[in-house]
């Protein structure tokens, strides 16, 4: 069978590809920039790409005719605050394209709505049930509440609160109850309504065996680790200081935190238990979701991450046109170093740069930067990176953004996502020359007007000592050799 994918370069997307794979589906993703997706995708040869934005119509190519079944797993909540507006524009957009082919079903992951006062995240999932309802194709939803799984943003809102905060004074919605699932039991069921005669045109609530509150779910994620934490409720903080909380706290982006906030005033339990008659399935608990998704981040074998998607209102999703890093109306520092190391030992240095291992060379100073980005409402570094060893296109680093990683011709570059009175690029490349090998290391920076010429001399003086010893240690620090990545669980 053909089936269409749109969302195929965010969380869900990425893991359900290599299950529509392994069914034997021929899978055609709908991606806004191909350059991306093959960087991104081990998958790349052997799925068909159509581009297009879905908040673009003239962007859109044409569907295959002859798709099956299409699953709609796009979302726009964290990327301004009309976001309501612009996930019903994006699925009116995909019906319209939709109804020119043969297409008997479409599939959407959905949000838990039970509730009758829901949030404007909430009602937003249900006006685009409705909107894709109206299609030729019949509807399928799939509802669940909080997803648990390794990079899906609510295992790392909870990853970071927990994990950096010993004593929590938390706002009263962490009392509000939801039902978990493991991420695992999300693709199951996303596979097995495929085309299923008993799941056509109907909803159906999923969730794991456990009900629990926001803080259950911290202290269950503090049992798990072994880490002790006391939370105490204050009934008093606004849902403005809520948000404001879970931004300077966490690595989410201050959108995302409102509609979360925003979110966490409903109960999101499973009422409908219908999909059990149909698809039985037993789900695995929220204690062993949480440790599946530690086992894939001590592998170094997170498949995706909320924070690699570009719906999260940092960047443009037209990002990857610049690659190329302009020479005109610029500035820059570089370094050029010589070094007789090993390549591929250099190489690997390069490649684990940010996160975990840091930026070799005056951590603190890059931590202060950090904190003044999240202070202006940039992303700061607490994002830091989905896999330890492995960077693709489209990956965030701390707040860099990768736009090339080409380990055959030994570049990398970044692009700058913190706030700055104009565009910076970093690129790391290894060349070799008359049998002399050099690391070059370029800083370029394209000032926006008078403040940004200031800033650049500025930063320059710690520029000058920042870099080249960024330099010096990439080309000698002695790594630690990866953990082998293990199949999945």
């Amino acid at each position: 069978m053909k089936v269409l994918l749109a969302g195929a370069n965010g969380y869900i997307g990425t893991r359900l590809i290599p299950v529509l794979l392994e069914k034997g589906c021929d899978v055609v993703c709908l991606v806004r920039d191909k350059r991306r997706f093959r960087e991104n995708s081990d998958y790349s040869t052997r799925v068909t790409l159509i581009t297009g934005d879905l908040l673009h119509p003239e962007t859109i190519e044409d569907f295959p005719v002859d798709i099956d079944a299409a699953y709609y797993l796009v979302h726009s909540m964290a990327q301004a605050n009309d976001f309501s507006d612009m996930e019903a524009e994006s699925a009116q957009n995909f019906v319209v394209h939709v109804d020119k082919t043969n297409c008997r079903q479409i599939i959407y992951l959905s949000g838990i709505t039970n509730d009758d006062n829901l949030s404007n995240h909430l009602k937003s999932r249900r006006h685009v049930e409705d909107v894709l309802e109206a299609g030729k194709a019949k509807l399928t939803v799939l509802r669940a509440a909080i997803i648990i799984g390794s990079g899906s943003a609510s295992f790392e809102i909870i990853r970071d609160l927990t994990e950096k905060l010993p004593i929590m004074t938390v706002p009263r919605w962490v009392n509000t109850r939801c039902q978990p699932i493991a991420i695992r039991d999300i693709l199951f069921y996303l596979e097995n309504v495929l085309l299923n005669d008993k799941t056509l045109g109907k909803t159906f609530d999923v969730g794991g065996p456990d009900i629990l509150t926001f803080k259950d779910m911290m202290l269950g994620y503090a049992k798990v680790r072994k880490l002790g934490r006391h939370i105490i409720t204050i009934p008093f903080l606004s849902p403005k200081i809520s948000s404001y909380w879970l931004y300077f706290v966490t690595s989410t982006s201050y959108s995302l935190a409102q509609s979360l906030v925003d979110s966490m005033k409903n109960e999101t339990i499973a009422k409908d238990h219908a999909i059990n008659d149909i698809i039985p399935h037993e789900c695995v608990s929220y204690e062993e979701a949480l440790q599946l998704a530690f086992n894939k981040i001590e592998q170094n074998s997170i498949a995706s991450s909320w924070k690699d998607a570009l719906n999260v209102g940092y960047l443009n999703p037209a990002f990857m046109d610049q690659i190329k890093v302009p020479q005109h109306g610029t500035v820059e520092y570089k370094v050029k170093l010589p070094f007789k190391q090993d390549t591929d030992k250099v190489m690997s240095n390069i490649w684990a740069i940010g996160g975990n291992r840091g930026w070799y060379y005056w951590d603190w100073i890059w931590g202060i930067r950090g904190f003044l980005d999240k202070m202006v409402g940039g992303v700061g570094l607490r994002r830091g990176r989905t896999s330890g060893v492995d960077i693709f296109a489209g990956n965030t680093i701390d707040f860099w953004r990768v736009l090339l990683a080409d380990k055959v011709n030994k570049r990398l570059l970044l692009y700058a996502e913190m706030k700055l009175p104009g565009e910076a690029w970093l690129e790391f490349k290894i060349v070799e020359r008359a049998g002399q090998k050099f690391l070059s290391q370029i800083a370029t920076f394209r000032p926006s007007g008078l403040l940004g010429r200031l800033y650049w001399a500025s930063m320059f003086p710690f520029h000058v000592f920042i870099f080249r010893g960024m330099a010096n240690r990439i080309v000698s620090y002695e790594q630690i050799p990866p953990v082998t990545k293990k199949p999945d669980a």
